[in-house]
């Protein structure tokens, strides 16, 4: 049987087994989820959307 392979944390780069019963994955902890997660929620991330993608209406300002 293979090993799982070995993968970073998006939040905090320490290396840990790809696990499927991990609750957090691809995180390595809850905390890291979290710390993730509140990125979003304050908007530190944020999803770039193209100006051709917008409504025309936003385009007859």
């Amino acid at each position: 049987m293979s090993k799982p392979p070995v993968v970073s944390c998006p939040q905090c780069g320490k290396q840990h087994q790809w696990d499927t019963t991990n609750r957090f994955r691809p995180f390595c902890s809850e905390r890291c989820k979290m710390i993730d997660l509140g990125k979003w929620a304050n908007e530190e991330y944020r999803v770039e959307q193209r100006e051709q993608d917008l409504p025309e209406a936003n385009h007859q300002a």
